[in-house]
């Protein structure tokens, strides 16, 4: 069997392959309400073979979402409509994860194809916060810096938004710190401007995600994997850097995160990022060297004998991939058969396996 075929076991968890469909948001939501587009969305990928879907961007409170449209995580009542999605992920051999996560100063925009613009700061937008009172752009309007107690509310927020998870049946979690979004904001130098125990310093800076995975292992399981998306660059001259994503790394696997989730960018709209095939392995290659954690590669990863050489060379564990799913949910069964696999079909679709 290939690499990408093999089994993974993290804690109590068994993914029957390598093979992840990356978070992605689909800005089809009402008040952070999933639909019937979010459950055949992610269970067409089931059904297609992934090992381990991780649902978009699942905001922990309100001001928390990119968009109004995002899905949310923040009210009991989106808990139903969750089960749902997640029954149909298991019931197909896969693993549903989710992305706990929050904007920041990049909530209270427009969904991409309604121009993806900042809203005002009432009805249908609302105030943004931030590590600092420093825009995204120069043009937008600055969020408000995160005082202690919006800071504590936070951290309950995401609290919270981990019990509900746990409670609609996701087996995975993952906290966002990536893509230039809250976390991620206290991280960066380019965005965190502050002079208190969350700012300045590598270790004040890593202080808000440190906490936020405290409060969400509170209201996890403790045999269920949690993982953390980072950016492992900020692409830019005195911005975070892999030499810094290195030592968060170890810092979180000292404190039980089982995968880092290696991306990039997102935090500035100046950065200049040199796309090309697999261009962000190397940085889930040097977290696993250097700090023996798991890692998944993801980015512009899209064909099955590119994925089999990463693992082979050891440079990450997962294969996360986003835009090919979104080109062909049934990449895995495809991708199994150009490999030699012989993985099991849905017993609906076996009359095309070998025809």
């Amino acid at each position: 069997m290939s690499r990408l075929f093999s089994p993974l076991h993290i804690k109590d968890v068994e993914l029957k392959n390598r093979i992840v469909v990356s978070p992605m948001c689909q800005y089809s939501s009402v008040d952070g309400y999933s639909n019937d587009w979010h459950l055949v969305h992610l269970g067409s990928r089931a059904v297609g073979g992934a090992g381990l879907l991780i649902q978009e961007a699942s905001a922990v409170s309100p001001e928390g979402r990119i968009t109004p449209d995002d899905l949310g995580i923040y009210l009991d009542g989106h808990i139903e409509g969750l089960k749902r999605i997640t029954r149909f992920i298991h019931s197909q051999g896969a693993v549903a994860g989710i992305q706990l996560a929050h904007a920041g100063r990049k909530a209270s925009h427009t969904s991409p194809w309604k121009g993806g613009i900042q809203l005002a700061g009432s009805d249908p937008g609302w105030k943004t916060v931030s590590a600092s009172a420093v825009s995204f752009t120069e043009t937008e309007e600055p969020p408000l810096e995160l005082d202690t107690r919006g800071i504590r509310k936070v951290l309950d927020d995401f609290g919270a938004a981990t019990a509900r998870a746990l409670e609609a049946g996701y087996r995975v979690a993952e906290i966002h710190a990536a893509h230039g979004y809250l976390i991620h904001q206290f991280l960066s130098p380019l965005s965190n401007k502050r002079t208190d125990e969350y700012g300045g310093s590598f270790e004040n800076r890593v202080r808000l995600l440190l906490q936020v995975v405290e409060a969400v292992k509170q209201a996890w399981r403790p045999d269920y994997p949690l993982f953390v998306r980072l950016s492992c660059t900020d692409w830019m001259e005195g911005g975070w850097n892999i030499e810094e994503s290195v030592k968060v790394s170890a810092l979180l696997k000292d404190r039980g995160i089982d995968l880092i989730d290696c991306s990039s960018g997102g935090v500035s709209p100046k950065a200049s990022i040199p796309l090309g095939p697999a261009y962000q392995a190397p940085f889930a290659a040097r977290i696993k060297k250097d700090t023996g954690i798991l890692t998944g590669a993801v980015g512009l990863i899209t064909g099955p004998e590119q994925s089999e050489e990463i693992l082979d060379r050891g440079e990450a564990d997962l294969i996360i991939m986003a835009r090919e799913f979104l080109r062909n949910p049934y990449f895995p069964l495809q991708a199994a058969r150009i490999l030699g696999d012989g993985i099991p079909w849905p017993p609906q679709y076996e009359r095309a396996k070998n025809k």
